[in-house]
C-alpha cells in the first residue's frame, strides 16, 4: 500500500527526533485502550511530539490533508475513547512531560499532558502538599488522559474530581492554533469557563498539552477502616449512614463477594472471602475522639449494620495494602476472563436500589457480575465477566450490560460517573441527554472542530 502523503509531510516538518511509526506491530499497540470489547481501526501512523510546536505541526497537517486525529494519553482508558479509526493519525502525548514546576506559596503545580498522576502526587508530597484526584490507575495514567475524561477515583467523596483541581489548560485546537485557558487565581469569572468545557471532552475539541493544577494540604495521618458485611444491602446501609457525617471520609469504597474473591485469587492479601461485601473507609486521624465523627463511630456504624469483622489501622503500609485490594479489582477480572466494565452513578440515596438492580440483572441473565466502586458518590463499576469467550457468551454479556444501563437510567442515574463515554457508551447517550442539550453539544464541537477531524465516532454522536 502506498504511503499517505501526510506521513512524508510529517517527517519533513517534525524532523527525525520525533517518533513517527508506520510499522504494523507498533500501530497495533497504539490503536486501542484497555476496553477489550471494542473494535479499532487501522491508523496511518502514530506520532508522538515532545513539545507544543510538534503538536501544532501535526494538527496543521491533519487539517491540510483532511486526516482524522485520535489523541491518546497513556492508554489506560476503559471506554475506547483512544481507539483508532481507519486512516487516522494517533497522536500520543506521552512525551509531553517536562519536570513538574511547583509553586508552594500558591499551592500550584505546572505539568505536561504526559506526566503521570502518580508523579504529580509524588512531587506534591515532596513539599508537604497533596494532589487529590486518585484514579485506581494513578501509577500509570497520565494527566492528559485524566483531563480528557474528567477522571475521578477513590477520594472523590472528599475532594471531588479532576475538573475541581484544574486551574489552567494549554490546548492545541484542530488546525494547529495553540492557546492557554483558565487562570491561576482561585476565582475568575472573566468570560465563559472554557476549562470546564475542555475537561471531559475526550479529545474531541483539541489536544491538551499541559495543565496548571491546584494542590492542597492533606491530613497528616489517616485512619483506614475495613468492614466485612453479611450482604450488599447491609453495605449500602453503611454508606448511607456515613455519607452525612460532619467530617466527610477521604474515601468510602465497596467491593462485593465476587470482587473480593477475584482480588484474593490474584494478590493473596488475606481478604475475608466469606464476606458478602467489604466496605473500605479512610478518614483523618484528627477526627479520632470526636464521637460519631471519629473512627470508633465508623466502627459502630458498621457493627450496627451487622458487620462480622471490623479492622482499623493508622499504619501507612497496612492502609496501602488494604487500598491495593480495591485498586486491583479490574485487573483481577482481566486475569479471569473478558471483562465488560460499567461505570454508572446514581444519587447516593438510590445506591441500595442500584446494587439490588445489578444483582437482579446477574440472576436474570445468568451471568457473573462483580461490583465495586466509589460508594459515597453513588458511582459503581459492575464488571460483567465472560470467562469462556464465545459469540453466545458475548451476546449474553452485552444484554446484561444493556440491562444495567436501563436500570441506572430508570433510577435517574447517569451512564458515566468518571470513565467517559468514548465509543463504549455512545449508543446510549441520547437516552440520557435532553435532545436540545445534545444538539447544543454538537454545535459546540463543530465550533471547535469544523472539519470533524478530532476523535470521530467518540464522545458525542455525529
Amino acid at each position: 500500500m502506498p504511503t499517505h502523503p501526510i506521513v512524508a509531510a510529517l517527517r519533513g516538518r517534525l524532523g527525525t527526533d520525533v517518533p513517527l511509526a508506520t510499522d504494523a506491530d507498533v500501530l497495533a499497540a497504539y490503536s486501542h485502550d484497555r476496553a477489550p470489547w471494542l473494535a479499532h481501526g487501522a491508523p496511518l501512523a502514530m506520532v508522538a511530539p515532545g513539545d507544543v510546536d510538534g503538536v501544532r505541526h501535526v494538527l496543521e497537517l491533519a487539517a491540510e490533508h483532511r486526516v482524522p486525529v485520535v489523541p491518546r494519553g497513556a492508554g489506560s482508558g476503559l471506554t475506547g475513547a483512544a481507539n483508532a479509526v481507519d486512516g487516522c493519525l494517533v497522536l500520543s502525548t506521552h512525551r509531553l512531560r517536562p519536570e513538574p514546576r511547583l509553586d508552594v506559596d500558591d499551592r500550584l503545580v505546572r505539568v505536561g499532558a504526559g506526566t503521570l498522576n502518580g508523579e504529580v502526587k509524588q512531587a506534591a508530597a515532596g513539599v508537604g502538599l497533596l494532589y487529590p484526584p486518585d484514579p485506581a490507575s494513578s501509577a500509570f495514567c497520565s494527566i492528559g488522559g485524566n483531563v480528557a475524561t474528567n477522571a475521578g477515583g477513590l477520594c472523590c467523596v472528599r475532594y471531588g474530581v479532576t475538573r475541581d483541581w484544574v486551574r489552567e489548560l494549554d490546548v492545541v485546537l484542530p488546525g494547529g492554533e495553540a492557546l492557554r485557558v483558565g487562570h491561576t487565581a482561585p476565582k475568575s469569572v472573566a468570560g465563559l469557563d472554557l476549562v470546564s468545557l475542555l475537561v471531559g471532552s475526550e479529545g474531541t475539541l483539541g489536544v491538551v498539552t499541559g495543565a496548571t493544577l491546584a494542590l492542597t494540604r492533606g491530613p497528616d495521618r489517616l485512619v483506614t477502616v475495613v468492614a466485612s458485611l453479611p450482604s450488599l444491602a447491609a453495605a449500602g446501609d453503611v454508606v448511607l449512614a456515613l455519607r452525612d457525617r460532619p467530617e466527610p471520609p477521604v474515601l468510602l469504597e465497596i467491593m462485593d463477594a465476587t470482587t473480593i474473591r477475584a482480588v484474593e485469587e490474584l494478590a493473596h492479601l488475606g481478604l475475608d472471602v466469606e464476606a458478602a461485601a467489604l466496605v473500605l473507609v479512610q478518614l483523618p486521624e484528627e477526627a479520632d475522639g470526636a464521637g460519631a465523627a471519629g473512627p470508633a463511630g465508623v466502627e459502630d456504624v458498621c457493627r450496627a449494620a451487622g458487620a462480622t469483622e471490623v479492622y482499623a489501622t493508622t499504619e501507612p503500609d497496612e492502609a496501602r495494602a488494604l487500598l491495593q485490594a480495591r485498586r486491583l479489582a479490574y485487573e483481577a477480572f482481566e486475569r479471569r476472563g473478558l471483562p465488560l466494565l460499567e461505570d454508572v452513578a446514581v444519587d447516593v440515596s438510590r445506591l441500595p436500589a442500584l446494587i439490588a438492580a445489578i444483582a437482579g440483572v446477574a440472576e436474570r441473565r445468568g451471568v457473573t457480575i462483580g461490583t465495586f466502586g466509589h460508594a459515597a458518590d453513588g458511582n459503581l463499576h459492575p464488571v460483567i465477566l465472560v470467562e469462556h469467550d464465545t459469540p453466545a457468551a458475548r451476546v449474553l454479556a452485552q444484554s446484561a450490560f444493556d440491562d444495567v444501563v436501563e436500570e441506572t437510567l430508570a433510577l435517574g442515574g447517569t451512564l458515566s460517573g468518571e470513565h467517559g463515554i468514548g465509543r463504549l457508551k455512545l449508543p446510549y447517550l441520547a437516552r440520557q441527554l435532553d435532545p436540545v442539550a445534545l444538539r447544543l453539544m454538537q454545535q459546540v464541537r463543530a465550533a471547535f472542530d469544523p472539519l470533524g477531524l478530532m476523535n470521530p465516532g467518540s464522545s458525542l454522536p455525529a
